[in-house]
C-alpha cells in the first residue's frame, strides 16, 4: 500500500470524519489503494479513530399529540422553581441503547430527578416527573422539546392536574 500524501490525508480526515472501517476501505479503494477492511480497522484502532454511527432519534414528534406554545421567550429566570425542563438522551451499549431522562431546575441547574430505561416510551418519563413533583414544590412552567414522550397525554396530564403551565420548544419533523 502506498502512503497517502499530507493533502490526501487532510482531505480524507476533514471530509470523511464520520467514516467507519467499511466506508473508509471503499473510499481508499476508489482512490487506488489496495487495502482490506482488517487493515483499515487496525490502522483506525492504532490512530484512535472510530466511525460515527447515528444514534436513535430521541425527540420524534407524534403527529396526533397536542403541541403547546413556547412560553419562555424573553422571560427572565430569577428564582428556583420558576421553570423546570426535561430531555432524553441515550447511552450506546453493546446491544442497543439505554435511555436517560432528567428533569432540571433552570435557575439552579439542579437535577431534580432522573430515570434510565431500555425503551423510550413515555412511562419512564412520567415516573421521573412524578418523582420530581413529590420531592420539590411544583414549578410555574415546565418546558420540554416536542418529543412524543413529552407531548403524550400521560405526561401532559400530570402537568395539567398540578396546574403547571406547559411550554414546548423546537421544530421537529
Amino acid at each position: 500500500m502506498r502512503r497517502a500524501s499530507p493533502s490526501e490525508t487532510r482531505g480524507a480526515g476533514s471530509n470523511r470524519a464520520f467514516y467507519g472501517s467499511r466506508c473508509m476501505t471503499a473510499h481508499l479503494r476508489q482512490q487506488g489503494h489496495e487495502i482490506n477492511r482488517k487493515r483499515v480497522q487496525r490502522l483506525m484502532r492504532e490512530m484512535g479513530l472510530a466511525g460515527m454511527a447515528p444514534g436513535p432519534a430521541t425527540s420524534k414528534k407524534h403527529p396526533e399529540h397536542k403541541i403547546y406554545p413556547y412560553l419562555l421567550r424573553g422571560v427572565p429566570i430569577t428564582r428556583p422553581g420558576q421553570v423546570w425542563s426535561t430531555d432524553v438522551t441515550y447511552i450506546r451499549l453493546a446491544r442497543g441503547f439505554a435511555y436517560v431522562v432528567a428533569i432540571i431546575d433552570w435557575y439552579s441547574r439542579k437535577v431534580l430527578s432522573w430515570r434510565i430505561s431500555n425503551s423510550m416510551d413515555a412511562s419512564f418519563c412520567v415516573d421521573c416527573l412524578e418523582d420530581a413533583l413529590q420531592l420539590y414544590d411544583k414549578p410555574e412552567v415546565f418546558n420540554s422539546d416536542l418529543g412524543a414522550q413529552f407531548t403524550s397525554n400521560a405526561f401532559t396530564d400530570v402537568l395539567k392536574r398540578k396546574g403547571i403551565d406547559i411550554s414546548m420548544d423546537g421544530i421537529l419533523s
